[in-house]
């Protein structure tokens, strides 16, 4: 925690600076009108097992034939949250990104992401439309970004601690004695970039109707305050804060973790040798829904796009479903993939969209409310929570 803390801080300046950039006037960067010759790489920041090459299993490799086709060597920068993203777009230096709603929004409000050319991709009409005009990549009837995949986050836990799957996201909140008769502190979780803010709302709009929230991202004052208490109190049982997918793995499996917040990536790899399950607790669940995005100064923009029209092809899409147990944004990939099979999708909770409260940067004028706390404010304030304060 203390290591990813010193980086919050580090990195806060940049992506509040985006978040402030929200209220600004948006100005369109000049939209690519035709596709040249390849550039020989495209640079990428994305979450950690987005663009897999077959490093990791052999049989996970959307990278290798893109590079032999079209001669673009990709080149992948992994960030561990959203405000991490933000902040190496903000640095420059990338022409993509795998942005989910928190971020997104910011990056274009802060000019850092250029308008999409549609026509430069012809699989766009492919992709489920549901997201083809989803408004965190979309403003005012221009696309900043290409779906890439959605899902949410679930509860993960420890099959041998718990006889029966926990029904509550209370097991991560709230102290109290689990099945195997020892308590749940310093044996659980929390994420750690400040939109699991979002997360404490969710849990509370259950557990405590009274307060009136509407939406995990707009609250006013009193319910962002309530928010904090309860996180507050769920630093006192939190062994460590994840962002990195692969040490939260580790930590299934060798640290004594027993129930967190998670992806089904995590799970999914965990089930080859941890007894582990997942599940979408009563109260409901956030969720992250990605797209892929153009740099405003992309150098290799051919390369770029050459890209962007190959994250969408179904065999892509449906093997990335596979790997990171999400949902693919190209619908034909539901079907026909042996990696995912024709019961991915709906395993994976295709039909769960409506019901999943996606990730985006809360803003102080909101649609539930006169008056929301900015994400600014989640910035510093979770910062503080991660550091006992």
């Amino acid at each position: 925690m203390g290591n990813k803390t010193r980086l919050s801080a580090k990195i806060s300046a940049s992506f509040l600076i985006g978040t402030m950039m929200l209220s600004s006037p948006l100005q369109a960067a000049g939209m690519v009108k035709k596709i040249g010759k390849g550039e020989g790489q495209v640079n990428i920041v994305a979450w950690a097992g987005y663009i897999e090459r077959g490093d990791t299993m052999a049989e996970f490799d959307w990278v290798t034939g893109f590079e032999e086709t079209t001669g673009c060597q990709v080149n992948v920068k992994t960030a561990a949250t959203s405000d991490e993203m933000v902040a190496l777009m903000n640095e420059g230096g990338f022409d993509l990104v795998t942005a989910s709603g928190d971020a997104s929004l910011r990056l274009i409000a802060g000019k850092k992401v250029q308008e999409i050319n549609l026509d430069l991709i012809p699989s766009y009409k492919t992709v489920d439309k549901r997201l083809q005009n989803a408004k965190w990549h979309t403003v005012n009837g221009k696309h900043f970004g290409v779906p890439y995949q959605w899902g949410y986050n679930v509860l993960a836990y420890r099959t041998d601690v718990f006889s029966k799957a926990p029904d509550s996201w209370s097991v991560v909140f709230e102290e109290q004695t689990l099945p195997d008769g020892k308590s749940n502190a310093g044996r659980v979780q929390a994420f750690d970039g400040p939109i699991y803010i979002a997360d404490a709302a969710l849990y509370l709009m259950s557990v405590k109707p009274e307060l009136g929230i509407k939406d995990p991202y707009e609250l006013n004052e009193d319910q962002y305050q309530a928010a904090l208490t309860l996180l507050r109190g769920q630093r006192k049982l939190v062994g460590r804060y994840w962002h990195d997918a692969f040490v939260q793995i580790d930590d299934f499996k060798n640290e004594g973790v027993v129930a967190s917040s998670s992806w089904g990536f995590q799970v999914g790899i965990l089930k080859a040798d941890t007894p582990i399950g997942a599940v979408v607790p009563k109260e409901g669940a956030t969720g992250w829904a990605d797209s892929t995005m153009l740099h405003a100064d992309a150098e290799n923009v051919n390369c770029a796009y050459r890209w962007l029209e190959h994250s969408i092809n179904p065999k892509l899409q449906g093997d990335l479903a596979a790997w990171f147990g999400s949902v693919p944004s190209v619908p034909a990939a539901c079907t026909g993939n042996a990696l995912l099979t024709d019961a991915g999708c709906a395993a994976n909770g295709y039909e769960s969209f409506d019901q999943i409260h996606f990730w985006r940067t809360p803003v102080s004028k909101c649609e539930t409310q006169d008056q929301c706390v900015p994400y600014y404010r989640w910035v510093s304030d979770y910062i503080a929570v991660l550091g006992g304060r």
